[in-house]
């Protein structure tokens, strides 16, 4: 660089100090203009602000930058990137004082609003007041507090103020859909995504954001089958358990949160009954997608795990033919390799009430099974003389309903989870 003083910051700084493994490495430069970084071959992208992006590696490189609020929404902000702004100056108007730490060629630390003590602290603070001018970084908090609860961190009581502050201005409602979506997928692959939500419930984000879920939380279930009783909990501790069985897939645990959304809408002279909620449940899932705009496949996952999970739970009692509909329902003929999904979303459901949380699911196993003992069978494989049309399709249904009934070896799954 012929021009400007080059600074590692953000997540890679923090997370090398943590001892983990690096994330995406971002740079700011100091001290140089857009034509200089351009007279030294990298390439300009992004309209808002200047970011250019390594001639060699692909990196991005950021000019020292302040913001500072001037209307509604993400782009009510002036930047201002002039080669004066110094690093000070670009680090304040960061998040977190975790990711305001910056690091030079050198490996010297910059440091000025107290990161590094924090990191020791595992605490989640603010920078500066104007924490407030930018309404998604409550959920980055709620995030961040989702990606480090493992490691013991938690939401500094000033910040947590801020973001009531920011849940109660109505500033949360002028969030981009997609910003909103992108920060809650990326909170769905962490190890704790419950935190994710008890932050966003403890600052009153979650009733203006996601008000279906906060609805579940006070709603009792039937102690016999649901010992926490209530259903937020229970919500909560599913979701932990998809992180674990989801293998990074943040569908899965996106449909365990959607899951059981149909008991907030319970008549409370029902209570602690939930008859059909799946049923009533299904228009909230709708509803959630797409204002978030969730991707269609998430979508798909979602509404078939609200509909039939308690199917599935079943399944080892359920008649063959009941056993295929299911399959049919799921569409995994056309779909296979969203079967494994639904079936982890919902063992995470079995499993996510009090004492039986390491509670078997032969369940899974089982359909897995019939599905493979099946899935193969197809029109040519029978005899079809003298037959058309629907009847086709139902001698099809036929064979392989006999498959799943005949099938010594899920009949012995059958009787083992039974």
């Amino acid at each position: 660089m012929k021009a400007g003083q080059v600074f590692l910051v953000g997540g890679a700084v923090r997370d090398a100090l943590l001892g983990l493994q690096e994330a995406e490495r971002d740079w700011v430069v100091v001290g140089c203009t857009a034509q200089q970084m351009l007279d030294n071959g990298f390439k300009q992208v992004g309209a808002s602000f200047p970011v250019f992006l390594h001639p060699d590696n692909g990196e991005e490189y950021a000019l020292a930058r302040t913001e500072k609020k001037q209307g509604h929404g993400y782009h009510g902000f002036k930047v201002d990137f002039h080669p004066g702004v110094t690093l000070e100056e670009d680090l304040q108007r960061r998040d977190l004082t975790i990711n305001a730490i910056a690091r030079d060629q050198g490996g010297r630390l910059v440091d000025p609003y107290g990161g590094q003590r924090d990191l020791q602290q595992k605490v989640l603070r603010h920078v500066s007041d104007a924490f407030v001018e930018d309404p998604l970084r409550v959920l980055r908090v709620a995030r961040f507090a989702a990606r480090f609860a493992s490691l013991g961190f938690r939401v500094h009581s000033s910040t947590m103020a801020l973001m009531q502050e920011i849940s109660q201005s109505g500033e949360l409602q002028q969030l981009v859909a997609e910003r909103v979506w992108r920060e809650v997928e990326s909170a769905m692959k962490t190890a704790r995504p419950s935190e994710f939500i008890r932050v966003l419930r403890e600052c009153g984000a979650l009733e203006v954001l996601l008000p279906e879920v906060n609805d579940l939380f006070g709603v009792p279930q039937p102690q016999k089958y649901h010992p926490e009783v209530d259903t937020g909990v229970h919500l909560l501790m599913a979701l932990d358990i998809a992180a674990d069985l989801a293998n990074g897939s943040a569908g899965v645990v996106f449909a365990v949160l959607l899951h059981d959304l149909g008991k907030g809408i319970t008549e409370q002279k029902d209570w602690p009954s939930h008859l059909g909620h799946e049923a009533t449940g299904i228009p909230l899932v709708d509803a959630v997608c797409r204002r978030m705009k969730v991707p269609n496949a998430m979508h798909d996952l979602a509404r078939k795990v609200c509909a039939h999970h308690l199917r599935c739970h079943r399944i080892l009692v359920a008649r063959p033919v009941t056993v295929l509909r299911l399959l049919e329902k799921l569409d995994v003929f056309r779909q296979p390799r969203l079967l494994p999904d639904f079936i982890a979303a919902c063992e995470a459901d079995y499993r996510g009430r009090k004492g039986l949380q390491d509670r078997p699911y032969p369940q899974g196993a089982y359909l897995q099974n019939a599905f493979r003992a099946v899935a193969d069978i197809r029109a040519r494989d029978i005899d079809l003389e003298g037959v058309s049309g629907p009847a086709v399709g139902e001698l099809l249904r036929q064979a392989r309903v006999e498959v799943i009934a005949n099938s010594s070896s899920l009949q012995a799954m059958r009787e083992v989870g039974e």
